[in-house]
């Protein structure tokens, strides 16, 4: 056999370095990611869990269309109304009036006057004639004994049959108002005895005077 020429075999040579070159950079290379990964720092990182899926809404219920009822139109019934015949025109007879009365001329009736009976005259008497059943109480107020008050009053006094006052005015005044009501307040309470006149008794009246004195 002939041998292969110099050239050819240098190149087979550096072939041959050129991969045991290769092989020895592979190594190397894993041995320095070794290195790395027991030098370089363990970095950790928080992952938030993911949120879990929202449920989804209820599909919407379909509400059934109501449909309005339709309608119907009824004509209303025609009802006739009967009209009421027009009335007959009524001539009514008016009657004659009758002839006026002639007035007769009478002789007017006379008018007597009807005079009222008199008013019963009531008997005048004079103090001195009064006669009691009951004196009235002619006692001076405590009061007017204070101030000092005293004189006469004088009192119109109607008696009726029965011999009760019917009627007490002041008819002359002693000058004092107390004395003056205490004997109207007095004499309301005197009783006396009936005026008799021709057998009858009669209403009578007189002037009284009521004495106030302190001494008393």
């Amino acid at each position: 056999m002939s041998r292969p020429p110099a050239g050819r075999r240098l190149l087979l040579a550096g072939i041959v370095g050129l991969h045991l070159l290769l092989l020895w950079g592979l190594s190397q290379v894993q041995d320095v990611r070794r290195a790395v990964a027991r030098v370089a720092p363990v970095v950790v990182r928080l992952v938030a869990p993911a949120e879990p899926p929202k449920p989804l809404p209820p599909p919407p219920v379909a509400m059934p269309q109501l449909k309005a009822p339709a309608l119907t139109m009824i004509d209303p019934p025609l009802i006739a109304v009967a009209t009421a015949p027009a009335p007959s025109p009524v001539f009514a007879a008016i009657p004659t009036p009758p002839p006026a009365p002639v007035p007769v001329q009478t002789s007017p009736t006379p008018v007597i006057p009807v005079t009222p009976p008199p008013a019963p005259q009531i008997k005048q008497i004079p103090a001195s004639a009064v006669r009691y059943l009951k004196e009235p109480r002619t006692a001076v107020p405590l009061m007017s004994r204070r101030l000092r008050e005293s004189g006469i009053v004088h009192l119109r006094i109607v008696v009726d049959v029965r011999g009760q006052p019917r009627e007490i005015t002041l008819a002359k005044s002693s000058g004092f108002a107390r004395l003056d009501e205490q004997a109207l307040q007095d004499m309301r309470a005197a009783r006396f005895v009936p005026y008799m006149e021709n057998g009858q008794a009669v209403e009578w009246e007189v002037i009284a005077p009521v004495s106030y004195e302190l001494d008393r």
